[in-house]
């Protein structure tokens, strides 16, 4: 079995255990709180057409999230605290759980193998190359809150405000 195969076989297993383990976590809280106080609120109408909603179409979600990053864990949660039918939700879990590994095990491991390869013969520039995209990300960060709570872009103040 060559690297590849073995490394795609691993990250599948870790994959559907973790997948299948927030979903079982999900399912746990969602039966929690239909015991609770807010059991009531939770058996609205809205709410339960949205939980059947889910439980019919919510299972491409759950396959397409595996091609995300950060929302694959709140689709599976939700998948099972709305009590995703397994019948629905297995066949979710296997085929995005198959490509986000075969994704993982060939472009994850190629990208890693050239970061590796960069910072073991050209230090300095595997630096200043994560450095600077560590600055665009923190740059993009602050433009979308301050865009977002609707103050201007640039830290100027009016001669009102000195």
């Amino acid at each position: 079995m060559d690297k590849i195969a073995l490394t795609a076989a691993t990250l599948y297993v870790i994959v559907l255990l973790r997948a299948g383990g927030t979903f079982a976590v999900g399912w746990l809280a969602g039966a929690g709180a239909r015991r609770s106080r807010f059991g009531a609120r939770i058996s609205s109408t809205k709410f339960l057409r949205a939980e059947r909603a889910i439980q019919r179409w919510g299972a491409p979600v759950v396959a397409v999230s595996f091609l995300t990053v950060g929302f694959q864990t709140a689709a599976n949660f939700l998948a099972g605290s709305m009590r995703m039918p397994l019948p629905r939700y297995l066949p979710a879990l296997f085929l995005g759980g198959a490509a986000w590994a075969l994704i993982y095990a060939t472009a994850g491991l190629g990208v890693l193998a050239v970061l590796g390869r960069l910072f073991a013969e050209q230090t300095a520039l595997g630096v200043s190359a994560v450095a600077a995209l560590l600055l665009a990300v923190c740059g993009a960060v602050l433009y979308h809150r301050r865009r977002r709570s609707g103050r201007p872009a640039d830290d100027t103040a009016t001669p009102e405000e000195a």
